[in-house]
């Protein structure tokens, strides 16, 4: 089975934003926005139940919103959202939603 760096990217991102508190945590564990938007964009999207999965598959092609959660520390995950229209996808703690 191929990586998430031997695939294409599957939708478009828009503008990135990353919020103050996300990116003091991926700083911290040196964990890069870059390489979680590589995973992110071609389907790797970590801790997702399979309903999730499925919801993020079907958007891809019906142009609903797409997230995912990545565990980068014990106690600390990020979430990656994209809006619907693509507009934007924009790099969060949990609770900032």
């Amino acid at each position: 089975m191929k990586n998430h760096e031997d695939k294409f990217p599957l939708f478009s991102l828009g503008d990135i934003y990353i919020t103050k508190r996300a990116e003091a945590e991926l700083t911290a564990r040196a964990v890069t926005s870059a390489t979680l938007l590589e995973r992110y964009v071609t389907g790797d999207w970590s801790n997702l139940s399979a309903g999730d999965i499925k919801a993020n598959r079907a958007a891809i092609h019906d142009g609903g919103r797409i997230l995912a959660s990545y565990r980068i520390a014990p106690t600390v995950r990020i979430w990656i959202i994209t809006e619907a229209d693509r507009a934007s996808t924009t790099i969060l703690l949990p609770d900032e939603y």
